[in-house]
């Protein structure tokens, strides 16, 4: 059955499996909350600096608790992730009046099986023309921006988050409740 808003949880391992539902949920349905997150990232090697940026999910695995998104191989967060692979994920969904904190630990891999049946898949759609661009994310332009050929060498990566942490949020007109969930088990925070 689908959990509304306004549902009550007063069992933590039911509150969990709600969780990744709900993240399986936004893989499929454009419209979830979910589906675009935020990704925070330690910006330089000391730590000293954080990057934020929105993320699409394209795949979850509940039962390895590991969540996948796609990126440029040469993007800073690619370059972020493999220098310090610890991350934080923030999703909001107004639909449920839920917020979810996931600690991460990152894997960004550009070659292998994983990465290939990605790729032909996602090759046949206008989507991958952002990994043919001959110029890395964030470079400045002089003019028009350049046309990717289709022979170009792709630069796309999955990026798998292991999940090690969650921090759920529900607002409800009754009281908000928040629950902890990480490898030492389950309980219920404070607000």
């Amino acid at each position: 059955m689908p959990l509304g808003a306004a549902e009550s949880f007063d069992d933590l391992a039911a509150l969990h499996a709600a969780l990744w539902v709900e993240l399986e949920r936004c893989v499929a349905d454009k419209a979830h909350g979910w589906r675009v997150a935020t990704l925070a990232t330690l910006a330089t090697r000391s730590g000293d600096s954080v990057d934020a940026r929105s993320i699409v999910l394209r795949e979850v695995d509940a039962a390895q608790q590991q969540l996948i998104f796609f990126t440029d191989a040469r993007s800073p967060k690619a370059a972020q992730l493999r220098d310090t692979p610890r991350a934080q994920l923030v999703c909001w969904c107004p639909r449920l009046g839920w917020q979810l904190r996931a600690k991460v630990v990152a894997e960004v891999l550009t070659e292998g099986l994983a990465v290939s049946s990605r790729w032909a898949r996602l090759r046949l759609s206008p989507a991958a023309y952002d990994y043919l661009s001959p110029l890395p994310p964030g470079s400045a332009l002089d003019g028009t921006p350049p046309t990717p050929l289709p022979e170009q060498r792709n630069h796309f990566a999955l990026v798998r988050l292991q999940v090690t942490e969650l921090d759920w949020l529900g607002l409800r007109s009754g009281g908000q409740r928040r629950a902890g969930f990480d490898a030492a088990g389950a309980r219920w925070l404070s607000p």
